[in-house]
């Protein structure tokens, strides 16, 4: 009976594994070297038999341990192999496309189907170096397609010749065909030229013929430029074909029956000598698996003939090299090992993850020399090399690479070396650092102080909203850079505007991060900002005489308030700073237009839908009530608020009648509401609004609907829109059109007027006719030449419009006939004054009674009553001087009523008296407290100089501003009175006597007792310093009634300190430490609970476990007892913790009693408390 043994890759290498090395050599010798046959292992050795149920323990044992003592070690299952393709069997052979092309297609296509890792590079002679990687299968599979998609496949057709002639050889019969091409040979060649023979060999012979994926009859072909055709194992023929000339086929069969009888002899051998026939798979074929078949007790000793002949041809070894150094010896894309699987490439090498050494597998002879290569690399690579690891919290590993890898890469070229950092899949804590060992070292330092570095950073996220983010980032960045010049160390990230998020990053060291989110906070607080409307006309009251009024606000409000410049007609105040400063500051502006006007605030309540209909577009329709409404402001919520209250300021009056349009207009929105429009050239249509909108509203009264006329910064000028219900709408539409064609009527019409006044209508060029021309719709009127003596005018424009400029022009005549000038006699040194701050007082009396003031010249300096070199005729005493005479042109009642106004303009000076000692208080430091009043009440006061001792103080201004000064000047005074007679009542002081020893107690760790004292009784309390003669002296400064309160607590402690007593107790000095605690907390939650003072001893002490505690009795024996009770707790379940105790000898931190504290001395005194 026969059986079948089967030889796997696996069972071959476990056998090899499991050899001594005195059999492993004798395996390697073979039978050539002569060795006794007994050497080898039976077949028992071989295939120990399985243990019979029967079996005795010791049997059962002696077998288990046969099966059990050689177990395999566990190993990566990813291999690497290198394979080589010469430059001339190259399919792709464009070398300006490496890494591009089609080869690089076919490269992935390779890695998807088979799963292994595929790497590419060039040698010297242009050869491809292919490093594949992955598991053994995948790795076969790749081996295979690169071999069929990577190397030219070669094909030549032939004309076979009918004639054939038969060759016998001893064993093997031959049939040799002749090809011919007869484009190529002469015909008498073409006969003898080429060959082809046909080779019957058995087909389990194929595989050796044809080698590993075809290497073997690959290189046959190339050695003898034959053609060789072996069957696939698919096919079930015997029959190899040779083609080619007949010296190159002759050479091929030659080489064929050589490797058939080495084989064949090996098998035979194997056979004869053992009666046991071995089986070898196809060569397409992936298994690895040898059949062995014959009689039992025969397959052990054919095994062991397998694996003596395979150890003569083939051979497995292995280099010890650390695996860090495998990735430096295969080098940067295979390059170091392509040079040696170049050389020998019938050798496999393989590299094991995580193990320290090389694998070898291949001929004997080329196994040798490149371990021999290998090892001479490892022990150059270890002679020069060095690694370090490091442990560093994956949380850091991408701030140690940086922003785009340029802190990491920085490291590596620095000290020339590797590192390598886990990706965040990987959730490793270990960094490798490879290269110089020198280098190796400085980056390792580097590294390690980085990420310590890091562990102290904190990253922070400040809720700042993003209207702030430019406020704080600045134009062009300017104020940021500020914030990271002044903290260099923290990281300061912005989002995005796009992401609409509040949240600013803040990362780098902690206390630097604190810092740095305080400053922003301040200044986020200071960014607040918020617009005030405030009527024109008012503004120049906000900003008072110099910008008195403005300052103050500023200054005490502690904001930044801007105005709109003169020329811009805006009436937005903008107040920016804290938000409860810019309230502030903007109720004292809006305060201060309440005061000047009759300004009243109303809400009134209009659903939130209808509120962008009111306002209109581009805000049009609510501009035009406000402007209507004598100015009012009217202030919508902001959209998307859900809010209905709509707020209305100004003139009571006014905003009365805002709120009645605006509710009207409401109610038409929510009823019925029309828009129709209509255009009129822009000259028009002031004559359309009319003086003081008188024209308009009488289209608006009388139809109901609302007309809108564009404002200046529209573009369309001409565009009129009326509001309002259909019928409404369709009525005004008529009246306007009506208007509108009436002032395209151009008439003219002439009127006399006196040539003395034509000049008053031309004068600064044109101006009173400009301001005609606006008035009336564009009207055109034209004065006689300078010189006719004509006094017709002639007038130009629309029939309604000539008209009423005829009418307005008669008017004007009237008053120039009418016109007086009178002397107003006021002394020059008051002119200044009475002329105000760019002329702006007389320019108010100028518009508000329509006369004309002419303001003399400056008198010029007289000396011995010549001036300019000439001589004065004497004047009357009593007439006025020519300097102080202002002169005031118009009707004869305006005049005088102007006159009264200039008057009123005249400063006065009063006296007030205040006690001389106060004079330095009101005055301020640096002035600045009489400064603040002269800006507020805008006067000018005057302090006697010291050496003068006088009460009295002068203040000149206006008489309606001198008695508001007076009262203020007054009220200050009382303020100062007041401050005297406080200071006096805290001056208070008394002493209180108290030992020394006590001094540390009353005074508190880190001054928390004496701090709450004096902070509650609102007191100064002052100890002793160390060489004043009374120790025992305490003085408190304050209120007497606070003082004496004072006194008491202080007494107290020391009456509770005079009851307290001192124990000793033993206890163990070896749980001292666990008792105190880390950094003395555990000591002090004793002292606190018990209210005691534990004294442990110093290090040193005669007596080690002498323990003190000091305080009342009752509590000194409840701590007794609780520090016995923990000494037994702790002894009986000791814990080996190394504490350092905290320092006992403090006495700030742990007072003792009767040791006096030692103040230190400054140049301002005793430490206070």
């Amino acid at each position: 009976m026969s059986s079948v043994a089967v030889l796997t890759q696996e069972s071959f290498n476990e056998h090899r594994s499991g050899l001594m090395p005195e059999q492993s050599g004798a395996a390697v010798a073979g039978p050539s070297a002569g060795e006794d046959e007994d050497a080898l292992p039976t077949y028992k050795e071989a295939f120990p038999p399985l243990p019979e149920k029967a079996a005795s323990p010791e049997g059962t044992q002696e077998t288990a341990n046969a099966w059990t003592n050689k177990i395999r070690p566990l190993k990566s299952s990813i291999i690497t192999q290198v394979f080589h393709v010469p430059l001339e069997e190259r399919k792709y052979k464009d070398i300006n496309q490496f890494g591009e092309g089609d080869q690089a297609k076919v490269c992935v296509d390779i890695m998807h189907k088979t799963g292994a890792h595929l790497e590419l590079s060039l040698a010297k002679d242009q050869g491809l170096s292919i490093m594949v990687s992955g598991k053994l299968d995948a790795v076969m599979k790749a081996r295979k397609e690169i071999v069929s998609r990577l190397q030219t496949q070669v094909e030549n057709p032939f004309l076979v010749n009918k004639d054939k002639y038969l060759v016998e050889g001893n064993t093997i019969n031959s049939t040799l065909y002749l090809f011919t091409r007869p484009q190529l040979l002469s015909p008498s060649l073409r006969s003898t030229i080429r060959a082809v023979e046909r080779v019957n060999i058995d087909k389990v012979y194929h595989p050796f013929i044809t080698g590993a994926y075809n290497k073997l009859v690959g290189e046959i072909m190339q050695e003898t430029g034959a053609r060789i055709n072996v069957p696939p194992p698919s096919v079930n023929k015997t029959e190899i074909v040779i083609t080619g000339e007949k010296e190159q086929v002759a050479l091929a069969v030659a080489m064929i029956k050589k490797i058939y009888e080495d084989k064949g002899n090996t098998l035979q051998e194997i056979l004869d000598k053992t009666g046991v026939s071995v089986e070898i798979p196809p060569s397409d074929s992936s298994s690895e698996t040898v059949i062995l078949r014959g009689e039992p007790d025969r397959l052990g000793q054919a095994l062991t003939e397998v694996y003596a002949k395979v150890n003569d041809l083939y051979t497995v070894s292995s280099v010890s090299a650390p695996s860090w150094l495998h990735r430096f010896i295969i080098g940067k894309k295979g390059q170091n090992l392509a040079k040696i699987t170049q050389q020998m490439p019938k050798v496999h090498i393989e590299f094991t993850e995580g193990e320290d050494k090389i694998t070898l597998e291949g001929p004997t002879k080329d196994v040798q020399m490149v371990q021999s290569q290998i090892e001479a690399i490892v022990t150059d690579l270890v002679s020069r090399m060095d690694y370090a690891e490091i442990t560093v919290d994956p949380k850091f590993h991408r701030h140690l690479i940086g922003k785009g890898g340029v802190n990491i890469n920085r490291i590596k070229e620095l000290h020339k070396v590797t590192v390598r950092i886990p990706p965040d899949n990987e959730k490793s804590n270990l960094i490798r650092i490879e290269g110089d060992p020198q280098g190796v070292q400085e980056a390792k330092k580097e590294l390690l102080e980085l990420a310590s570095r890091m562990e102290n950073e904190r990253t922070k996220d400040l809720i700042i909203e993003q209207r702030f983010h430019r406020a704080i980032i600045g134009q062009k960045g300017e104020k940021i850079k500020e914030v990271r010049d002044k903290f260099p160390e923290v990281i300061i990230n912005f989002p995005d505007p796009a992401q609409k998020s509040d949240i600013v990053q803040l990362r780098g060291p902690r206390t630097e991060v604190e810092k740095c989110s305080r400053f922003m906070q301040k200044i986020v607080e200071n960014s607040y900002s918020v617009s005030v409307p405030i009527f024109k006309q008012f503004h120049r009251n906000i900003i008072g005489k110099g910008g008195s009024n403005i300052k103050k606000i500023r200054e005490e409000t502690n904001t930044k308030i801007d105005l709109p410049a003169e020329t811009n007609n805006s009436e937005m105040i903008v107040i920016t700073g804290k938000k409860a400063n810019c309230e502030a500051a903007r109720n004292r502006i809006l305060a201060i237009q309440k005061e000047l006007a009759n300004i009243t605030e109303a809400e009134v309540s209009i659903p939130s839908k209808l509120h962008n209909s009111l306002i209109g577009s581009k805000g049009r329709l609510v501009r035009s009530i406000m402007e209507e409404c004598g100015g009012v402001h009217i202030h919508f919520p902001t959209e998307g608020s859900g809010i209905d209250k709509v707020t209305i300021r100004g003139p009571v009056e006014e905003v009365a009648k805002a709120k009645q349009q605006l509710l009207g207009l409401a109610e038409e929105k929510q009823t019925k509401s029309h828009t129709a429009e209509l255009r009129a050239k822009p000259e028009y249509h002031k004559f359309l609004i009319g003086k003081g909108g008188g024209n308009i509203r009488k289209v608006r009264d009388s139809t109901g609907a609302r007309i809108i006329f564009p404002a200046a910064e529209d573009k369309d000028q001409e565009l009129i829109t009326v509001v309002g219900t259909e019928e409404a709408v369709r009525e005004a539409q008529k009246e306007l059109e009506e208007l509108i064609r009436s002032l395209d009527n151009v008439v003219e019409d002439t009127m006399n007027v006196d040539p003395k006044h034509h000049r008053y209508f031309v004068a600064r060029r044109g101006q009173v006719l400009r301001d005609l021309a606006d008035e009336y719709g564009g009207v055109m009127v034209s004065f006689p030449r300078t010189g006719s003596q004509s006094d017709k005018v002639t007038l130009k424009g629309a029939k309604e419009c000539v008209e009423a400029a005829k009418k307005r022009m008669q008017e004007m005549v009237e008053d120039l006939d009418a016109q007086v000038t009178i002397e107003c006699v006021i002394p020059q040194k008051f002119h200044r004054s009475i002329m105000g701050p760019k002329g702006s007082r007389i320019q108010q009396i100028t518009r508000d009674h329509n006369v004309q003031i002419k303001f003399p010249e400056q008198a010029p300096i007289q000396e011995n009553g010549e001036a300019n070199g000439e001589v004065k005729e004497p004047v009357d005493p009593n007439a006025p001087k020519k300097c102080d005479v202002i002169l005031i042109s118009g009707r004869k009642e305006r005049c005088e009523a102007a006159v009264e106004a200039l008057k009123a303009l005249v400063p006065v000076t009063i006296e007030v008296e205040v006690p001389f000692e106060l004079h330095r208080y009101i005055i301020g430091q640096k002035g600045s407290g009489i400064r603040k009043m002269m800006d507020e009440f805008e006067v000018n006061i005057q302090v006697p100089a010291p050496e003068q001792q006088s009460d009295k103080i002068s203040i000149t201004g206006l008489s309606s501003h001198l008695e508001r000064a007076k009262e203020g000047l007054l009220e200050r005074v009382k303020e100062l009175q007041a401050e005297q007679e406080d200071r006096a009542l805290r001056s208070f002081k008394l002493t209180i006597t108290v030992d020394p020893k006590y001094h540390p107690k009353i005074i508190g760790r880190k001054g928390a007792i004496i701090t709450n004292i004096r902070t509650e009784h609102d007191v100064n309390i002052q100890f002793p310093e160390k060489n004043d003669e009374n120790q025992d002296q305490i003085t408190i400064t304050g209120y007497e009634h606070k003082a004496i309160a004072a006194r008491d607590s202080i007494q107290a402690i020391v009456d509770e300190l005079e009851e307290m007593i001192s124990e000793n107790v033993p206890l163990d000095s070896r749980v001292h430490a666990r008792i105190i605690g880390a950094r003395g907390k555990g000591i002090r939650k004793i002292m606190d609970e018990f209210k005691v003072d534990l004294r442990f001893p110093q290090s040193g002490a005669a007596d080690p476990n002498h323990v003190t505690v000091i305080g009342r009795p009752d509590l000194v024996d409840e701590a007794i007892d609780h520090l016995l009770n923990l000494e037994e707790e702790y002894v009986s379940c000791p814990v080996h913790v190394h504490r350092i105790p905290p320092d006992m000898t403090s006495s700030e931190d742990f007072p003792i009693f009767g040791t006096p504290v030692a103040t230190k001395t400054s140049p301002w005194g005793p430490k206070r408390f």
